[in-house]
């Protein structure tokens, strides 16, 4: 049986907003009584585990990625993320946020990471150690303080608004025992009532697997989900900047999209293998299990309700939900005349990307030819392509930069569905390189050029949307 509470989750952008937070999402006009029997899940703040590990989007190496390289500016740059956190603290003043308690749980994280990297640094040196042995618990190191960073400063700040908050640190500093990541969760909520406690917890876990090696930069969202589940909530609900809409919000217009409402798990999946952040696949799928529905709101907006993510549900009208897509996709094409007929050359050409630990997004097939449309931020393409190339030497392999944009819909039986997309895109004088629908008909994805990414979800957002 599910609790009466909810697990809530604040994003990095969101959490940057702190004021605007607590005031819309965490205090609004409850009552006492009212703010309880909810425990909320943070991220670090924007642009703080960026500067940690590597720029999420363009890779540029943070403090991890200069350390990892052997660059001897990894210290300088740990001493600007130091700045950079003292800055945020700074900027909650006027929130309450006691500033020496503050700056002082900074310094003795920062200053203990530090000296454990040196003392790393003196290890390799002797040159005894792989980089093996020691990266990979370097990463969770320096994951964790971004996120203990905004969890104690939350709680600080709520305490001094009157909440009885407490602080949750999953991140395990200076802790020696090594828990299993149910164990961790368990015995840190052990004796919690959230009738009269508000949970402020660290996206952030340690436990012996390590939530860097498995899960990488979505790990809070991995949180979230376990909380959910080992603590029994009635529902997960995810603060974000924006709605869950039918398309990107600053692409295509606020005046234009219409926020979701509801959806399914199955959609949810569509979205995560998209890139998209709704909600990470790994994390919905234990949620789905136990039943447990998972809410998108948001954050500065609290009296919508925002978008359900259920079971079941099913559009009762045909619909297309959302338009979306990524354009970091490269093609990987096998065209091969030896192909035709032959039994198990699928399966041989797949070996090159599981080796190359590739998972793809879309594939096409024809007689001779099987294309895969896989992430370009893999660091492996090149090895795969040139595995294929010794593998099949009578094949012509080629690889090159697409853009994939998808129609999504729990129910999009739409007579005349695939007329009317081909047209718009045609209208927009834009030329689709390929096409892959599954006959459950709930995700068509059109592969076209990256200069036409943006004009594609335009004009399929007007005709499935705006002129529906």
């Amino acid at each position: 049986m599910l609790g009466q509470h909810t697990v809530e989750k604040i994003g990095g952008s969101s959490m940057s907003r702190f004021g605007e937070v607590m005031q819309n999402v965490i205090l609004g006009n409850r009552k006492p009584q009212e703010l309880y029997n909810r425990i909320f899940i943070v991220s670090a703040y924007g642009g703080i585990t960026n500067m940690l590990l590597e720029n999420k989007k363009n890779g540029t190496p943070g403090v991890y990625g200069k350390f990892a390289s052997g660059s001897e500016t990894w210290e300088d740059h740990l001493e600007e993320v130091r700045q950079r956190m003292l800055d945020f603290n700074r900027s909650f003043k006027d929130l309450g946020l006691d500033l020496d308690l503050a700056d002082a749980f900074v310094h003795q994280r920062l200053d203990g990471i530090r000296d454990c990297l040196v003392n790393l640094l003196q290890l390799r040196s002797f040159g005894l150690f792989s980089l093996n042995n020691y990266l990979p618990p370097t990463r969770e190191l320096l994951s964790a303080v971004g996120e203990a960073h905004s969890a104690y400063n939350s709680t600080l700040i709520l305490q001094k608004h009157g909440v009885n908050a407490k602080f949750v640190d999953l991140t395990g500093w200076m802790q020696s025992e090594i828990l299993t990541f149910d164990e961790v969760i368990s015995q840190a909520f052990e004796g919690i009532d959230y009738s009269n406690t508000m949970p402020i917890v660290t996206g952030y876990v340690k436990f012996d697997q390590g939530i860097m090696t498995h899960f990488d930069r979505g790990y809070s969202e991995i949180t979230f989900s376990k909380v959910a589940v080992l603590t029994k909530a009635r529902e997960g609900i995810i603060h974000k900047e924006y709605h869950l809409c039918t398309g990107d919000p600053v692409l295509i217009g606020t005046d234009k999209v219409k926020v979701i409402g509801n959806t399914n798990f199955d959609i949810a999946d569509q979205l995560s293998d998209l890139d998209m952040e709704a909600i990470h696949s790994k994390a919905s799928k234990e949620m789905e299990l136990y039943g447990i529905p998972i809410r998108i709101k948001n954050a500065f907006e609290p009296d919508h309700p925002g978008t359900l993510i259920s079971c079941d549900y099913i559009s009762p009208v045909p619909r297309v939900e959302m338009i979306c897509g990524r354009n970091d996709v490269e093609a990987i094409e096998v065209m091969d005349p030896e192909m035709v007929s032959k039994v198990g050359y699928d399966q041989n050409l797949m070996t090159s990307l599981v080796e190359a630990h590739i998972s793809y997004i879309a594939k096409t097939t024809n007689a001779n030819t099987i294309t895969h449309f896989v992430p370009q931020k893999n660091r492996h393409l090149n090895e795969c392509v040139e595995n294929l190339r010794m593998r099949f030497p009578s094949a012509r392999v080629r690889r090159f930069p697409v853009a994939l944009v998808s129609v999504i819909g729990t129910n999009m039986r739409i007579p005349g569905f695939l007329a009317k997309a081909a047209n718009a895109l045609y209208q927009a004088d834009i030329n689709v390189l390929s096409l892959v629908q599954s006959s459950r008909q709930v995700n068509m994805q059109f592969v076209v050029s990256r200069n036409d990414f943006e004009a594609a979800q335009k004009a399929l957002h007007a005709v499935f949307v705006e002129n529906a």
